[in-house]
């Protein structure tokens, strides 16, 4: 099943949120998380404040410091085929993700309000090993009409799209789980990268 709209209001939708389940079996979850439980995963880092999550990214690494994604581990050959699946899923050539970025999530850990790095255009991310809840509210949330978050269950297994209007116009975050979590998160690439309000810092 693949949702093009996400409901929030009586007849309203975010445009550019897309959601599938079941994008793998059980099978390949399985030979993915044993893929992941080889990697050096390491906490990821945001300024002077070392995250919770554990993380490993391929074509390129954020660096908060400076707002600009720094050079990074080739892609492992073992996500190749999860590469291609996902860009046959988007209409797109392989070659146009350029990021692929591993993230373990221990028990208890959470992802604060952010929009995504403004390097990449589509934002592609697939659940492993356990349920996640991934909220949204308007950006910028200075404005009371925009606190306001909603919610979407992400399953194991499941896929999610952001693109166009939930891509820029709205933040995301996720609330700390209850279970050891994995996600892989696919970006695209920008060729032109036009002036944007600065991101916030993520929590």
């Amino acid at each position: 099943m693949q949702l093009d709209l996400f409901g929030y209001e009586e007849g309203e939708a975010i445009p550019g949120l897309s959601y599938q389940l079941n994008f793998l079996t059980e099978q390949e979850e399985r030979e993915l998380l044993a893929i992941i439980r080889t990697l050096p995963l390491h906490p990821a880092q945001y300024k002077e404040h070392e995250s919770r999550c554990r993380i490993i990214s391929y074509g390129g690494i954020y660096d908060f410091s400076t707002n600009t994604v720094e050079p990074s581990l080739e892609l492992d050959p073992r996500f190749f085929p999860l590469r291609e699946r996902v860009a046959a899923w988007l209409g797109a050539e392989p070659r146009e993700i350029e990021n692929l970025l591993v993230t373990e999530y221990a028990p208890g850990t959470q992802l604060g309000w952010h929009r995504d790095v403004p390097q990449y255009e589509t934002i592609v991310g697939i659940s492993l090993g356990s349920a996640a809840v991934l909220r949204f509210r308007r950006y910028p949330p200075s404005q009371p009409t925009n606190r306001q978050s909603i919610k979407l269950e992400l399953a194991p297994r499941s896929i999610y799209k952001l693109e166009g209007v939930a891509r820029w116009e709205w933040q995301h975050s996720v609330p700390p789980v209850k279970d050891r979590r994995w996600s892989i998160t696919l970006r695209t690439k920008r060729h032109a990268i036009p002036p944007r309000r600065p991101l916030p810092v993520h929590s």
